[in-house]
């Protein structure tokens, strides 16, 4: 069965001067979180960005797929702590998404550095956010046992 979520946004004003909001429609767990080109190209100032909202997106997905791969390996997770890391960057004169991050300390009981780190490639190359930027951004993952 398919899963559909959505999110609505309303934008006001040119790009430069302008201002929007972004709200969760399937789950309204967020409602009217500010966005700005000054939030997405400088300091946040108390707005997210399209960057900041794909990189939670992409440590969720990436924890899941983790505490998957390895309680299916047998070794599942005590906790899992993931940072996700979106660089938006000038391009040939544009701007661009140009890599995802990711960063997890994990606690898992009977399992080396070395397996962890097995792991948690896996997981960057199973989880469907990944998939989505496959080709298109820089991946990486780096993986520490507490």
């Amino acid at each position: 069965m398919a899963a559909t979520r959505s999110a609505h946004a309303v934008w006001t004003g040119d790009l430069m001067a302008g201002s929007g909001v972004v709200s969760a429609t399937t789950s309204k767990t967020f409602n009217e979180l500010s966005v700005s080109w000054k939030a997405r190209t400088e300091a946040p100032g108390g707005s997210t960005s399209p960057e900041e909202l794909v990189a939670a997106a992409h440590a969720s997905c990436f924890s899941m797929a983790l505490s998957a791969g390895l309680g299916g390996d047998g070794t599942p997770p005590t906790k899992l702590e993931v940072d996700a890391t979106v660089i938006f960057d000038q391009v040939d004169g544009g701007w661009k998404v140009t890599s995802s991050e990711l960063k997890v300390v994990g606690t898992v009981p009977g399992l080396d550095a070395g397996g962890f780190q097995a792991a948690a490639e896996a997981a960057k190359d199973g989880c469907p956010i990944s998939q989505m930027m496959t080709g298109n951004v820089t991946l990486s993952v780096e993986a520490e046992l507490e």
